[in-house]
């Protein structure tokens, strides 16, 4: 398998995980405190990857602190969001926004990180976005579709500057400043939310927390396997997990269009893992 088919497999098996914490979320009720949840998944984080991050700190110093910082403040902002969106959505149809991430990735890789066009890149960012539209059917716009839309731009913009990371950095220290530098702006936002400490969202946070992390490393590895838009369009296929996951436990109904829009994302993923990208044609001048 060609380094774009490794990516994409990666992608594929990161958006399943991926599907099952966005479920530990949506169990919350939409009044429970928004920036509590978010502290307590970064806490739960961190505790998780403290062992690895000592183990590889001597081997590797950290490097490269100011994207992390900036990395860890965009993931913040998206986690909020996200629970937001999540606790006011449909599950499929939050997922659907959410995926709206690779075709950003698109014309943001090229503008970013310099990556080439090609028809083919094109193609399948249109075919998934018109997919998208399918499942979506939108009928009117709110915040909570606002806020799901925010998280798929502020998705697409923390993968790209993964690129901006060194290839030696250990995948544990990435995610552990992730997690941790943006700790002290949630803690002051926790605190401007007032109310009272919900401890009971602990569990929920700490496997939603530890699930998402699976689905970040497994990121990291394929965007540093192949071309953030050659792979980007296999983050769609979490939408077929959240639609089976949100039939199970929410009672969601999907329809014919859910199941066209899920054809219409897939489908390209084949050519795409399978084919070479050629370049456009340069524009008659």
């Amino acid at each position: 398998m060609n380094a774009v088919g490794i990516g994409i497999l990666y992608l594929v098996l990161g958006n399943m995980v991926a599907v099952f914490s966005d479920a530990l979320v949506k169990v919350l009720e939409p009044s429970q405190p928004v920036f509590q949840f978010v502290f307590f998944r970064q806490l739960s984080a961190a505790l998780l990857l403290a062992p690895w991050l000592l183990w590889s700190w001597r081997r590797n110093p950290p490097v490269a602190i100011k994207w992390h910082l900036l990395r860890a403040h965009i993931w913040a902002v998206g986690v909020c969001l996200m629970v937001v969106a999540l606790t006011r959505l449909p599950l499929a149809t939050a997922n659907a926004l959410f995926y709206a991430a690779p075709l950003l990735m698109v014309p943001l890789a090229v503008w970013l990180a310099g990556e080439a066009l090609s028809r083919q890149k094109v193609l399948t960012a249109l075919v998934g976005f018109i997919g998208v539209l399918i499942v979506l059917r939108p009928t009117e716009v709110n915040w909570a579709a606002l806020a799901a839309l925010g998280v798929a731009l502020s998705m697409a913009v923390n993968n790209l500057l993964i690129k901006r990371i060194p290839l030696k950095q250990p995948i544990a220290q990435t995610l552990f400043f992730t997690n941790v530098l943006s700790m002290p702006f949630i803690l002051a936002l926790a605190w401007w939310e007032g109310g009272y400490w919900q401890w009971q969202m602990w569990w929920p946070a700490f496997g939603s927390s530890a699930l998402i992390m699976v689905y970040a490393g497994l990121c990291v590895v394929a965007y540093r396997k192949a071309e953030a838009s050659k792979i980007a369009s296999a983050e769609y296929t979490g939408l077929l997990m959240a639609v089976a996951i949100g039939v199970w436990l929410f009672d969601e109904q999907p329809g014919l269009p859910l199941l066209l829009g899920c054809l219409c994302i897939i489908l390209p993923l084949v050519a795409m893992a399978r084919g070479k990208s050629k370049p456009l044609a340069e524009p008659a001048v």
